[in-house]
């Protein structure tokens, strides 16, 4: 299968890492709630957060060292 299609279930470490991964960014949103008022661009500011963290996630999730063997 093409690598942009596989699935990777990860270790506990990837676990670990991802969870991480989830929760800085879910602090930085917290602290830009404070800052920012709600409207569009912060709707668009949240959907890039989700987005980015995808990709933070899926980078991990690339590596060996963090499989499930």
């Amino acid at each position: 299968m093409d690598p942009l299609f596989e699935v990777h279930k990860l270790n506990n470490d990837g676990m670990q890492k991802a969870n991480n991964l989830a929760a800085a960014f879910n602090d930085l949103l917290t602290k830009l709630n404070t800052m920012c008022p709600q409207g569009r661009e912060f709707s668009i500011v949240k959907t890039k957060l989700e987005e980015a963290c995808f990709f933070a996630k899926k980078s991990l999730a690339t590596q060996p060292e963090n499989h499930l063997v």
